[in-house]
């Protein structure tokens, strides 16, 4: 791309994003409501067990992190599926990515690796960024076409890379279009776009082509997760949930017998909590 063709370009993404940032109904419409009853939350079931990291994908499977170093897979029933016993090659995982149930994303940050695991936990690749020339990345996720998202926060692109670690697919330089340049910890490919979230700026909506779409202005946001329409996350003593189509916010008390949690998750209408003793289920009206 000549200089030229590069300028004209960043302008367009420039005035995308003002446009968006002046009329985004999201921001301008958003419905609240409160909800402050325990009877909200209704325990469906316990999985007794020492684990120290949990996850939860899309069919309510269970990726638990145990006290022995492997990472156990349980179905909805609480049946084993699957394990993968080398959970701690490179230390402690930054974080698990299951957006697909077909390829477990195992990344470790302070050795800028990834390790991709299939539906049965088996090992099927491992990358390391670095060897890719990319220094600096906290968040990952697994794309729509099985590939992988990465932020690289040292030039600042959202990235696209096959299991090789190629370079599919990276945006502008978001310095050359945002004059506040969000730094985000979370990736989450969903229904046509990706959303980038930072605590303390909200979420970036991007399509496929890596076009700013929206801006969510939800700020302290703990564990996010969408699953279809739905956004959620944890604030302080408060689930969160905002339906992408209606608008509405919904906010929920956390009951007291919720605490002691080490880690929570939403997903499908449920709450994971995982405790000292194991895993407790919870639906919430």
């Amino acid at each position: 791309m000549n200089k030229l063709s590069l300028y004209i370009s960043c302008i367009l993404c420039a005035a995308n994003i003002y446009s968006c940032a002046q009329s985004n109904p999201a921001i301008q419409s958003i419905k609240q409501t409160n909800n402050t009853s325990n009877d909200s939350f209704q325990l469906e079931k316990k999985i007794r067990g020492d684990f120290l990291f949990m996850e939860v994908d899309m069919l309510n499977n269970l990726y638990l992190v145990t006290a022995g170093n492997q990472l156990k897979k349980l179905n909805a029933n609480g049946d084993s599926m699957a394990v993968f016993n080398d959970v701690k090659k490179y230390g402690n995982p930054s974080l698990i990515d299951v957006t697909n149930p077909l390829k477990v994303l195992l990344y470790y940050k302070n050795y800028a690796t990834v390790v991709i695991l299939d539906r049965l936990l088996s090992l099927r690749n491992s990358i390391n960024f670095r060897q890719q020339n990319i220094f600096s990345v906290k968040a990952i996720a697994t794309s729509y076409d099985n590939n992988i998202w990465l932020f690289d926060e040292q030039n600042l692109k959202l990235k696209k890379i096959d299991e090789s670690g190629k370079i599919l697919q990276e945006t502008t330089d978001w310095r050359l279009i945002m004059d506040n340049v969000p730094s985000p910890t979370r990736i989450i490919d969903n229904n046509n776009f990706v959303y980038l979230y930072d605590t303390k700026k909200g979420f970036y909506i991007f399509d496929y082509y890596g076009t700013f779409k929206n801006n969510l202005p939800f700020l302290n946001w703990e564990n996010v997760s969408i699953n279809g329409k739905q956004l959620s996350g944890f604030s302080g003593k408060e689930y969160l949930s905002y339906e992408l189509q209606s608008l509405n916010l919904k906010t929920y008390r956390l009951p007291s017998f919720f605490e002691g949690y080490n880690s929570i998750r939403a997903m499908n209408g449920k709450i994971y909590l995982l405790k000292k003793e194991g895993i407790e289920i919870y639906s919430v009206q």
